[in-house]
């Protein structure tokens, strides 16, 4: 295999369209935010270059308009913000090692890679099956099998030339005192780690806990971590002296349309930008404090 993680592609039959995929709970939302990202893709004046994206979600027999609606520009816009944080620190840290935990089929690896980069991907096992299939691993992509939760994987973290851990739509699913035992390990064993994810507020969880009917057909998976955008910070300082600082941006940056408009209104008035989605970016110190 070559290193490049944006050349190595899956022969056949994996690239080959109508591939059927069963997938349930979790592991099925990697088909939404696919879904989600190449409707966004596939636009002339879309804001997310993702052509690996679009290949994959042509590649697999998958009725995702059934399942999840008309694509929105939800989860393209996180993909992006991730992006444009992750890009400086690869600047930064030229060998470092990006770990995107539950990773799905997310292409973030062949939007970003500069060449030098190591990638480790880490999901369930039914998850990587999937992600082998139409995105193959390489010399600097690597997978894991585990959970985010199995803290196994960061066994397989060289913390040498700087660490940066992305989480896409992951933490929402695990209770607080799970995101809480993960967040502490990260930090602990990667000194100086750069961390990204994103949060739903606590009315979007309690939703999703009584049975939350994206469409007719699909109804997501329960989400119990929800956290008002204000009570991130001091939460994440709580957890670990090590947090040096920390951002958050409501969803919404590159939103179009009314809907775009109002959530960017929300995230400037103190009461309304704890009402959408957040994604925090925590920068944490090298030395114990």
């Amino acid at each position: 295999m070559s290193g490049d993680p944006t050349t190595e592609r899956a022969e056949d039959p994996s690239t080959q369209e109508g591939i059927p995929i069963n997938l349930t709970g979790v592991p099925e939302t990697m088909l939404w935010t696919l879904y989600n990202r190449a409707g966004e893709a596939r636009r002339p004046d879309g804001f997310l270059r993702d052509p690996e994206c679009v290949r994959v979600y042509e590649s697999i027999d998958y009725d995702y308009e059934r399942s999840f609606g008309k694509p929105d520009a939800s989860h393209p816009m996180r993909s992006r913000v991730f992006d444009d944080a992750l890009r400086p620190w690869l600047h930064a840290h030229p060998g470092g090692t990006v770990v995107e935990l539950g990773a799905g089929l997310e292409t973030q690896s062949h939007r970003c890679d500069d060449g030098r980069v190591q990638w480790l991907c880490v999901d369930v096992p039914e998850a990587i099956a999937v992600r082998e299939r139409f995105l193959p691993p390489s010399e600097r992509c690597r997978y894991v099998p585990k959970s985010a939760l199995d803290l196994g994987w960061l066994d397989e973290v060289d913390p040498a030339r700087g660490v940066f851990v992305s989480a896409q739509g992951l933490f929402m699913y695990f209770e607080e005192a799970d995101v809480r035992r993960l967040f502490v390990a990260i930090v602990d064993r990667c000194p100086g780690v750069e961390l990204m994810f994103d949060t739903i507020p606590p009315w979007f969880s309690r939703k999703t806990l009584k049975g939350f009917q994206k469409t007719k057909y699909y109804r997501a998976p329960p989400m119990p971590w929800g956290i008002r955008r204000d009570d991130i910070e001091p939460l994440l300082r709580r957890w670990s002296p090590r947090v040096a600082s920390t951002s958050a941006v409501n969803y919404g940056v590159f939103a179009r349309g009314p809907s775009g408009a109002l959530l960017r209104l929300c995230s400037r008035l103190p009461g309304l930008r704890n009402l959408p989605p957040a994604i925090v970016h925590v920068k944490t110190t090298g030395a114990t404090a």
